[in-house]
């Protein structure tokens, strides 16, 4: 696996993650704790553990954000946060904002990189024209012309690139693919969701149903795991190969979800006899599950889990937006390679060890 360890003489390096209390922003201040990094927490609920120093701060309120920066002097920021709006319109003004904010705020810093997360919705569309319009082939590749439609992802890639001029540091942008990793109440956490849908259907004795589309269920598709996610944010960060590049960001693998679906089934301890497949039609989450919802309180209680809100717990519409997909959705990982990023993850392994992770945290049975 690709790491940026320090040397013991090198030049101290000081990060600014933003969205620090995400799937992805978690990651990142795992790895770059390992690696030896100052560690700066930026997230609404300020956070200070394990030589990781929390601060609170509105990515929305300037003012807060040059009061709470001034005295920070981060040589690295990992941007990995965003707010979603009722309009992509809106998705634009807020996002985009958030980002030329939070780099107006540290004009006085030594900034030497900036790291932006973004995602595949670069090359399938914004929410309001998710997988609907003209589209590049597959697999995604990064020298693929944007899409003829407003889209807060390249709000923000404009921000940075323009604070990036103006500031004089260097910038990467990473497109990862649906992200699996640890972090509760987060609005887009197909992990997470999952398991809470296989522990209601374990806990009422119901059918574990593939919620998505036919072409999901059979065709080819491929996941990002948030620590694969931060390596390679971190070796863009700090490696000259990385510098002022775009990079697609996946696992390195491909499945199908008629092959992964059973065995997330198994690793969640669901009967196989109640696994169902596609059939006829998608069945989506927000759907199924409505029903449902009020029992999970009672499962909380019965196995002493740590939250008892199902809202920060599952995800229905976004699992549902990423399995409704009616295309194969392949991301190529060719440039990142050619230039010197080699790590690795399989998909189900990843799955396996997030839910085991949530087993230990209290979070699922």
């Amino acid at each position: 696996m690709t790491t940026s360890t320090q040397a013991p003489d090198s030049p101290i390096r000081r990060a600014l993650v933003v969205g620090a209390s995400g799937i992805t922003g978690s990651a990142l201040v795992d790895q770059l704790v390992k690696d030896g990094w100052e560690v700066l927490a930026l997230s609404r609920r300020a956070s200070t553990d394990g030589g990781v120093r929390g601060i609170a701060a509105d990515l929305r309120d300037p003012s807060s954000l040059t009061a709470v920066l001034a005295d920070e002097h981060p040589t690295h920021v990992f941007f990995t946060a965003w707010q979603r709006q009722a309009t992509e319109a809106e998705n634009i003004a807020v996002n985009g904002a958030m980002v030329r904010d939070l780099l107006a705020a540290l004009t006085h810093a030594p900034l030497e990189h900036v790291a932006l997360v973004t995602g595949l919705k670069h090359y399938l569309g914004p929410f309001e024209a998710y997988a609907a319009g003209e589209m590049p082939d597959t697999p995604f590749h990064e020298e693929e012309e944007r899409l003829d439609t407003p889209n807060f992802y390249y709000a923000q890639e404009d921000e940075l690139f323009a604070a990036a001029a103006a500031q004089g540091f260097t910038w990467s942008v990473h497109r990862s693919h649906t992200v699996i990793g640890y972090a509760v109440g987060n609005a887009m956490n197909m992990g997470l969701t999952i398991a809470a849908q296989a522990t209601i259907a374990k806990e009422l004795d119901l059918d574990f149903v593939f919620p998505g589309s036919e072409t999901q269920w059979n065709g080819l598709t491929d996941m990002t795991d948030a620590g694969v996610l931060a390596e390679q944010m971190v070796w863009a960060a700090t490696d000259p190969a990385g510098a002022d590049e775009a990079f697609n960001i996946v696992n390195g693998d491909v499945f199908r979800w008629r092959w992964m679906w059973p065995r997330l089934a198994e690793h969640l301890g669901v009967d196989p006899d109640r696994v169902k497949g596609y059939e006829g039609a998608p069945r989506p989450l927000e759907q199924q599950m409505a029903a449902h919802e009020g029992a999970w309180p009672d499962i909380a209680r019965t196995y002493g889990l740590a939250e008892s809100d199902l809202s920060r717990i599952a995800s229905w519409w976004h699992t549902d937006a990423d399995l409704g997909r009616d295309m194969e959705v392949v991301t190529d990982m060719g440039k990142s390679r050619d230039a010197g990023f080699l790590a690795y993850r399989r998909t189900e392994r990843a799955f396996a060890d997030l839910f085991d992770r949530y087993r230990a945290e209290r979070l699922i049975p």
